[in-house]
């Protein structure tokens, strides 16, 4: 029986999802993906080059919907369609076209995290677990019956892109077991409760600033959710820009009143108002690492007060 599957994906999921795909034997006609954005820097494995290795054509087109694009699909006459961290939605008519359906991997428990940036939204809400799900696409975002899902813990000292390389190996995890029995016809679909779950959408540098009147764990999710490779959380003192790029949570009760970030030793803290504290692990000033001389020389003191 024939295994046909046009494939449109992105980044690190993109790409190990792809090479799933090809260790399980299903031919692959096409792959559709994105063109870098020059604005973002890449830190992830590209689905252009795999292509290029297994020699699969491979299109870059600026709209997936656009009838170039579903000529191309229709002509490679698909069983299956996939989509792995492709960043549009699929219409109607491309959703269409594969005879035994269309299928997405999200980063998430769904229907909880809908939407985008799904591991770091888990991150910054302090949630304990997130995961990979496999689902039949319709055109509304994350929305189609649940196929199957492959959860992984969330520590509580995690970053995202931690949490990310969880996601993926679950993604590989998930494939590996349940495409053999799509193939076979014996999987099973599950409506989603969208009411029960949870849609967010993207997030953008702008969103890592500090909102000071939070708590300490709010403070630390918010760090630990954009850190880098993402653009990282920042807060203004004096007009100048300050970046906290990581962070370690253990609940410790603050050393003083309000928000204000402090040295003690080489070690630097901020305390929050709810009377906790975090500890700062890299914090940036003009790109450059802050140690506690550098602090001094940069602010005249060891301690900052900050805006709330």
């Amino acid at each position: 029986m024939s295994q046909r599957s046009v494939v449109f994906a992105y980044h690190e999921v993109g790409v190990r999802s792809l090479a799933v795909l090809l260790e399980l034997g299903l031919e692959i006609p096409l792959v559709v993906t994105h063109e870098d954005d020059p604005a973002e820097r890449r830190w992830f494995a590209s689905v252009r080059e795999l292509c290029a290795w297994a020699g699969i054509p491979c299109i870059v087109p600026t709209k997936p919907n656009a009838p170039a694009v579903v000529d191309a699909v229709r002509a490679a006459a698909p069983d299956w369609l996939f989509s792995f961290y492709y960043r549009r939605l699929l219409g109607a008519e491309l959703l269409a076209l594969p005879t035994r359906g269309a299928f997405n991997l999200h980063g998430s428990l769904l229907p909880q995290y809908r939407g985008r940036a799904p591991v770091n939204w888990a991150v910054l809400h302090g949630e304990r677990q997130t995961g990979a799900s496999l689902h039949r696409m319709v055109e509304a975002p994350d929305a189609g019956a649940l196929v199957d899902q492959q959860a992984v813990p969330i520590l509580s000292n995690d970053t995202a892109d931690r949490v990310f390389g969880r996601v993926v190996c679950a993604a590989e995890t998930l494939l590996l077991r349940t495409v053999p029995r799509m193939l076979a016809g014996t999987h099973q679909e599950t409506a989603l409760d969208l009411a029960a779950g949870s849609y967010y959408g993207g997030r953008r540098p702008a969103d890592g600033c500090v909102d000071w009147t939070r708590s300490a764990w709010e403070v630390h999710n918010l760090i630990r959710a954009v850190a880098p490779p993402y653009p990282g959380a920042f807060t203004a003192v004096g007009g100048r820009r300050l970046d906290l790029l990581g962070s370690h949570f253990q609940g410790e009760p603050a050393r003083g009143a309000g928000a204000r970030l402090y040295w003690e030793g080489p070690a630097c803290y901020v305390d929050c108002r709810d009377g906790r504290r975090t500890r700062i692990t890299r914090l940036t000033l003009a790109d450059e690492d802050l140690t506690a001389e550098r602090f001094r020389a940069a602010f005249g003191s060891d301690i900052l007060e900050l805006p709330s």
